[in-house]
């Protein structure tokens, strides 16, 4: 299928949750990625502001914020993202796309990151993801300014076993969902595909 009629078809889906259940099951996910060792030791870490029914991200932050961690948040810049440093939700204000972006100036560089979250619309089993079609994301996870860990939240209604994919698309190191962890090999194998 074309990611174009994927997209439409995987938003729909995600759309159609009923709002306890997203949240709910965001509870769960951010639990998940809390328990992760990766998680505990990484010092900078960059968060996202969910939309349309993303994973949630607001416990991950206080905890975060809790443990004295560095989190950043993306900001659209022309074709690229920027992460912006923000100690407080106040430091949010709607940015491009109606998404809640950082208002401050102090920018992280992206390879400084120990951790980054990334939302999409789809994920697959090789450590694909499906983003809304402008390869922000993309463009951070290749090169060596590359986050040293990516991590990629769904729900599991959002997991294919492919994706169509091209040359500029990245994978992920791994995708949570609030059924199970979906590592990948370097090669961009999932390591639980057999289960």
């Amino acid at each position: 299928m074309p990611k174009k009629s994927l997209r439409g078809t995987m938003l729909a889906r995600r759309k159609h949750m009923a709002a306890e259940i997203c949240l709910s099951q965001s509870i769960r996910i951010q639990q998940r990625v809390m328990a992760l060792p990766a998680f505990r030791q990484a010092d900078v870490l960059a968060l996202y502001s969910p939309i349309l029914n993303e994973v949630f991200t607001e416990e991950i932050f206080q905890e975060a914020l809790r443990l004295g961690k560095t989190i950043a948040y993306p900001r659209v810049r022309g074709e690229s993202l920027d992460f912006v440093l923000v100690a407080s939700p106040q430091e949010l204000e709607p940015g491009a796309f109606g998404v809640l972006e950082p208002t401050g100036s102090r920018l992280v560089p992206s390879g400084a990151l120990d951790l980054v979250l990334v939302p999409g619309v789809a994920f697959d089993l090789e450590g694909y993801r499906l983003g809304y079609g402008k390869g922000f994301y993309d463009r951070v996870l290749c090169g060596a300014g590359r986050p040293a860990l990516s991590i990629g939240l769904c729900f599991e209604l959002q997991v294919v076993d492919r994706l169509p994919v091209e040359d500029h698309d990245q994978c992920l190191d791994l995708a949570i969902t609030e059924e199970r962890d979906y590592p990948f090999t370097p090669s961009g194998r999932c390591m639980l595909e057999s289960t």
